[in-house]
């Protein structure tokens, strides 16, 4: 993934697509932010799927800025926010519907023998090791905690 996004930020620089830039250069800063991190532990560079929960958080930090420039009368801002939303969300894939989500989770909890919500976080564990990136997992905890009730 560390190519496509070297690629694509190449593109927007050919392009001058400022936006797109700033961006990419954030997401690229982050990994290697985290991939220093990483080291200090004595682990490896950050993988594809690590990298997926990443722009996942990004994705989730903007939404959080985006309506607080809102609610402080801050639309241009709050703008900038949603383009960059944009832009990380080019590099995840498809997103699973909550419907289908509701399936999955209920699929989980069948092939692991769930109980109760004491078995949660081993659900959860399940879900964020098949699918990351494809799926909101604070929505996905939510639904867990209700099949597990």
């Amino acid at each position: 993934m560390r190519e496509i996004f070297a690629n694509a930020l190449k593109e927007a620089l050919k392009a001058k697509d400022a936006c797109r830039v700033s961006t990419l250069r954030l997401i690229l800063a982050t990994l290697k932010d985290r991939d220093i991190a990483n080291r200090g532990a004595g682990k490896g560079p950050v993988e594809d799927d690590e990298i997926l929960q990443i722009l996942a958080k990004m994705i989730k930090q903007r939404e959080e800025s985006a309506k607080i420039f809102s609610e402080n009368a801050r639309p241009e801002l709050a703008a900038q926010e949603r383009e960059e939303i944009k832009v990380i969300e080019g590099f995840l894939p498809e997103q699973i519907s909550e419907d289908k989500m509701k399936d999955l989770i209920a699929g989980a909890i069948a092939e692991i023998g769930a109980q109760g919500l004491r078995d949660m976080g081993k659900v959860m564990a399940v879900l964020k090791e098949r699918y990351p990136g494809q799926m909101d997992f604070a929505k996905a905890s939510g639904v867990v905690k209700d099949l597990l009730k």
